[in-house]
């Protein structure tokens, strides 16, 4: 679907986070500019003090200046804090305005099986949140105000002027080229460790195989060295920085001393008061400092500049654009038209013209070889992954009408690898809602057969299952993973390899449960290697190399297969004490 920022219509949802923060950051750089116009009380009572009070000697007038120093102190640290506070709560409004959508593009990039992205979003959400909250805007902030210090520095004498002019132009020489030393190793470090993150997660995800095959030394081995060409590429930023820094603190010293002595020649030249003199160098320190911070935190700025380009493209290339109108509750009537299906990223097609069409109150069994194409079909069914060419349909509207949050209640999917959430049975059923329906867990949890062995458990529903959903069987994951995709009586259900870890009376409670929807008027999908969950659908497709074999009727489906390959889907034939129809 077309976004509607690429069309001039909306602006990218990053910066339009940003841009409903505006009246906020005018804000802040309203409290900026009396922050940094009463930093020059500090300079300008040194001045006093050295000009009025040293050669008058009146002790009311020091204890004047003193006193309005202090108030004008106070006003500038009060505003500080403000300003502080202010900025956390930009970074809260941004968060809050992009986390769901930025959740979102995980998901949409998952579907898509997009490189390198994995939870990546969400931590540069995380890192532009941090520095938007930190000290890094104050020098944002603070930046225009140095040429401001510097015309200051012109007023007290043209020399001193000239040389603050040029102590600046070096900062200036010494961030830009920070930046262009530092900013390629940077980007191969990030590149490298979010390369060993993922890598990371791969490895928790397969933790058991890598355990039970003695894969975890080449695992490691492979690990350290994308962790160490991550590290040696931070390191060469990390010391080139830190050269640089180093480096610049030591000429901002000097210049400041320089200045001193600068004034100090003026001074004895009688060309300006001793007073001058301090306050004209605490004045460049103050100009210079904006750089200086911009020079020490540098590696931030470059990070944050990183996640904010991340976390843009991740946003605007998810972007899909909702539905415009909200469809009444759909009855289950699918149809799939001449579809052509490849995977996200890939350019092989997998099916080729598939077309059928399956009223409400209809059960259909796919079947195949391994590698035929049946859980590639039963993800475009559900709408995980978009039709190449051709359509599927769900009450004569094609999936990409339906928006998931209306769609998806009434759909329930059991996919080939059960993943259960972090939680209670009693919330994975529910489908991990905040407020279930007690009894419509206990009533899909009964027809998947799984609330009894539910109730012997110590807690019960209220038993957690763990990451993944560990503390369960395989079996008992797929029941309950069959148990949610029942609740809430869906009209259209799709389940892939639903009984690869079932027992015999599993298996039973499957068949039934596929009568049952029937019966109650929903249209069911099965894809299946095994015979038994077969035994209750009305139409079978025969899938070969990602084409339509074969479809219609069950028996007469069967029976013409068995017959062209016998060898086969003879094990396809449905064993009648496991419900045949």
């Amino acid at each position: 679907m077309s976004n509607p920022s690429h069309a001039g219509v909306q602006e990218p949802r990053l910066k339009a986070a940003f841009t409903t923060c505006r009246g906020a950051f005018t804000s802040a750089g309203v409290f900026s500019f009396f922050i940094n116009l009463l930093m020059l009380t500090g300079p300008l009572f040194m001045l006093q003090v050295y000009d009025r009070v040293l050669t008058s000697g009146s002790i009311p007038t020091l204890v004047a200046l003193l006193f309005l120093v202090a108030v004008l102190f106070a006003f500038m640290g009060g505003l500080e804090l403000i300003r502080s506070r202010l900025l956390v709560r930009i970074a809260r409004r941004v968060d809050e305005e992009l986390s769901d959508e930025t959740l979102r593009a995980v998901f949409v990039h998952a579907l898509r099986h997009s490189p390198n992205v994995n939870s990546q979003p969400v931590r540069d959400l995380d890192n532009v949140r941090q520095f938007v909250g930190g000290p890094g805007p104050f020098t944002l902030f603070d930046a225009p105000w140095t040429p401001v210090y510097l015309g200051v520095i012109f007023l007290l004498h043209w020399w001193l002027g000239i040389f603050a002019v040029v102590g600046a132009l070096v900062l200036f020489a010494v961030a830009a080229f920070n930046e262009i030393v530092t900013r390629e190793p940077m980007a191969r470090s990030a590149q490298a460790s979010m390369a060993s993150h993922a890598l990371v997660e791969e490895g928790r995800r397969n933790s058991e195989v890598l355990k039970a095959m003695g894969m975890t030394r080449q695992f490691r081995e492979k690990w350290q060295r994308l962790h160490n060409a991550a590290l040696d590429q931070q390191i060469q930023a990390s010391d080139r920085a830190g050269e640089i820094t180093s480096f610049s603190k030591a000429t901002r010293l000097f210049l400041q001393s320089a200045m001193l002595a600068l004034g100090a020649y003026l001074a004895v030249q009688q060309l300006i008061t001793p007073g001058t003199m301090i306050a004209a160098s605490i004045i460049m320190s103050r100009a210079l400092q904006p750089v200086e911070q911009a020079i020490t935190h540098w590696r931030s700025f470059l990070q944050v500049r990183k996640a904010y380009d991340r976390l843009s493209v991740a946003l605007e290339s998810a972007y899909e654009a909702p539905p415009t109108l909200q469809l009444p509750p759909p009855r289950g009537h699918l149809q799939v038209e001449q579809l052509y299906l490849r995977a996200p990223g890939g350019e092989e097609v997998i099916l080729h013209g598939v077309n059928f069409e399956l009223l409400p109150g209809t059960a259909l069994g796919v079947i195949g070889v391994t590698g035929a194409g049946k859980t590639s079909l039963v993800r475009a069914l559900v709408g995980l992954w978009p039709p190449a060419k051709g359509t599927v349909r769900i009450d004569d509207a094609t999936l990409d009408q339906w928006s998931p949050e209306a769609l998806g209640p009434h759909v329930g999917y059991l996919p080939q690898d059960v993943e259960l959430f972090s939680g209670s049975i009693a919330e994975n059923i529910a489908r991990l809602d905040a407020e279930p329906d007690g009894q419509a867990v206990v009533t899909a949890a009964q027809r998947a057969n799984v609330h009894e062995m539910v109730l012997r458990l110590a807690e019960g529903y209220d038993t957690l299952v763990g990451e993944g959903g560990f503390a369960l069987s395989a079996g008992q994951r797929q029941r309950i993973g069959l148990a949610r995709a029942l609740y809430g009586d869906p009209v259209f259900v799709v389940l892939d390899e639903p009984n690869s870890n079932l027992d015999a009376e599993g298996e039973s409670a499957l068949v039934n449960a596929i009568h049952q929807l029937k019966s109650n008027g929903a249209t069911v999908v099965v894809a299946a290697h095994r015979p038994s969950a077969i035994g209750a659908v009305d139409q079978l497709l025969f899938l070969k190399d990602g084409k339509m074999a074969a479809f219609g009727p069950r028996d007469e489906v069967l029976a013409a297969v068995t017959q062209s390959v016998p060898g086969r889907v003879a094990d396809f034939t449905p064993k009648r004490d496991h419900g045949g129809a």
